[in-house]
Formats: C-alpha cells, structure tokens, sequence
C-alpha cells in the first residue's frame, strides 16, 4: 500500500493503536495486514469489545463448547478466550514492541470492572493477569479512580505496565502522571530497573463532549447566545490542555533524572475516540490532537475513515490559547468541568460493569446452549 495518513502520523512521533480485537481477525490475518497497512503499532480491550466479540459473533463458538464441556465455568471460559487472544495479538505485535524499544506494541487487558472499587482485590487479580498472560508487552488496565490510583501505583512498583484507563478530568490525570514518576523513584530507590516499564494514560474523549453538549443545549434553550458555539469543543480543548501538563511534567528535571536511568515517560493516549454526534467530523478525535509521543486508539471504522481523508500533521499545540478561553467559557455560563469529568468517571466504570455482566450472560447461555449437545 502506498503511503497513508495512519503512516504519516509516525512521522509526528504518533502512534495508532487499534481499540479492537477479535479471535477471527488475529487468524485471518486481518490484524497483520493491519499492522503492515495502516501502522497499527498497539491494541487495548475492554469488556465492551469482548462482549461484541465472543457473545455476538460465532468465531468462539468451537471454542467455547470445548471448554463448556471440559467442565469449566463461564467465569474460566471467558478468561480463557480472553487471555488466548490477548497472548495471540501480543506475538503479533512483538516485533514493534522489539524495534521500538518498548514505547509500542502492546496490548492491554481489563481488570475486571467488578473489582473498580476494591484496591486489594484489583492488584491480586492484576497480578494474576501479568502473570497468565505472560508478554512483556502486556498492559493491564486499571481506572484512575480513588481506589483504583493506590493499586495503580503498587503495580507500577513491582514492575507490571498499567494503562490507566477513564481519565476525564484534568485534576485526575495530574494524579496518575505523579503516582508513575513516584513509582519509577520508588523503584530506583530499591534498586530494580526502570527501563522496562511502560504506563500510558487513557484521556477519554467523545463522552465529554456528548455530556456537555447537552447541558449547553439546555443553556440554548434558556436564550445563552454562546452556548451553541461551545459545542464540541470541550473534549479537544481538554486534551490540548493536559498534553501542556504531560510536557511539563516530563519534561521537568525530576524526570529528567529517571530518563537518564532508562526512564520512560507516560505517553497521554486519546481514548473513546468515535464520533457520537452525526453532525461532527468522524476524525474530530484526531486530526486536531495530533503530536509527539501521542497515542490514539481508534475503532476501526475510524482507523479506515482517517485513513482515506484524514490529514496528518502536527497540531496537538494549535489554538492553545483557545482551549483555555473554552473551558473558562464553560465554567461562566456554570458548567464545571470537575463536576462533568466526575460524573463521566462514574458513568464509565458503571458502562464497563454493565458491559461485563452481559457479557457473562451471554457466555453462559452459550455454554449451557452447546453443553447439550
């Protein structure tokens, strides 16, 4: 294939990871012509994706009878497919992880969403995933929430890569980025290496913007003039604003002293990148966050929509000024970004909860399905 707007973004120190997986796409083939074609450097996973993936397609349907019938639960069956295919992408992605030294080339995997509140319970099971899945390009994923940040950091300790995923508010990210940095120091401190762990940190985008444009909807209705041209913008502008936080940050003589020791630094990655709202650009997401050490993990309807119009250049510090003056505009006319982001925050563990439990249902009236037979 010749050259690409996915291709080009490389150029601009971005990478693509794929916010997709299926069993049937790793045996096909798809996932190598997609590495190969459109520069897919990683891939994350989520209850959602799987619950698309093994209860509303057949492409598990051997597999899951031969398990169902081995005796196992529909708990062991799902982590079973699950682990197979991460492990599966892993290897597919290993020469990227291999050539870049570890900056790309993962694949992350969910603890599950049931545990988003219970600190101890979330590093036990992290753990117990790192340790099953086994590749050094695993991430395991873990929301930045209250409890979900003390379990974060403990895993960065022992070594295990995170990516901390339902970030939202600026006040959030700042969080993660600091609890990374003490945990590399921690390290250091103790005398385990550094250069081997790698952390990204999932900025959630498109939900923002839905949330608010409702609200501004509302002011419109009560005759706020301004509202109407706030719309869409919210998203764009905190992501421009905390990439100034991620540059600062690692950028700064503290972290300085850990790069010189093989140190990594967090890359921000845009998540949650679909276009919900039909009257918006479907590479909104993308072509106005475009920058160096960015990641941007897209569906694949959007990897193929940037690929065939999406313009690839370097724009993630554009209209900066302009970002700050829209989230002051937002907070004047009373919609607080803090109160939005937290919300969000709350919504989302609950969509991944509600996620996961259909899963399992579907699953298990899979098994109990083909156990007959």
């Amino acid at each position: 294939m010749p050259d690409n707007p996915l291709q080009n973004l490389l150029q601009y120190g971005q990478s693509t990871w794929l916010d997709y997986i299926t069993r049937s796409m790793i045996e096909s083939g798809e996932l190598d012509q997609l590495i190969r074609d459109y520069a897919i450097h990683g891939m994350t996973s989520n209850p959602t994706i799987f619950h698309q993936a093994m209860v509303k397609s057949d492409d598990y349907k051997s597999a899951i009878e031969k398990l169902a019938h081995s005796g196992m639960t529909t708990s062991g069956i799902y982590e079973s497919l699950a682990v197979e295919d991460i492990q599966s992408a892993a290897d597919n992605l290993r020469f990227i992880y291999d050539s870049s030294k570890g900056r790309d080339g993962y694949i992350s995997l969910e603890v599950s969403p049931e545990l988003a509140n219970d600190t101890d319970a979330t590093i036990q099971e992290a753990r117990r995933l790192w340790k099953k899945v086994n590749r050094p390009n695993l991430m395991i994923k873990v929301p930045g929430t209250r409890e979900g940040i003390p379990a974060i950091e403990q895993l960065l300790i022992s070594g295990i890569n995170v990516n901390i995923t339902l970030l939202f508010s600026l006040e959030d990210y700042e969080v993660v980025r600091h609890t990374y940095i003490g945990a590399l120091e921690n390290r250091l401190e103790n005398g385990k290496p550094i250069d081997h762990l790698a952390s990204v940190a999932s900025f959630f985008l498109s939900r923002i913007d839905t949330l608010i444009d409702d609200l501004l909807e509302e002011n419109e209705r009560a005759d706020n003039s301004e509202a109407k041209a706030l719309k869409g913008k919210a998203a764009i502008a905190s992501a421009k604003i905390a990439y100034q936080h991620y540059l600062n940050d690692f950028h700064s003589e503290r972290f300085m002293r850990l790069k010189t020791k093989g140190g990594k630094v967090q890359r921000p990655l845009w998540a949650s990148t679909s276009t919900k709202n039909p009257n918006y650009s479907d590479v909104i997401y993308v072509e106005p966050l475009i920058g160096q050490d960015v990641i941007n993990t897209l569906p694949l309807p959007t990897v193929k929509a940037f690929n065939d119009h999406g313009v690839a250049r370097d724009t993630i510090g554009i209209d900066l000024n302009e970002s700050y003056k829209v989230v002051e505009r937002l907070e004047e006319i009373g919609i607080s970004m803090r109160k939005v982001t937290s919300q969000l925050q709350d919504e989302g563990v609950q969509k991944f909860k509600n996620s996961f439990r259909e899963l399992m249902t579907g699953l298990e009236a899979k098994r109990k399905q083909l156990i007959r037979y």
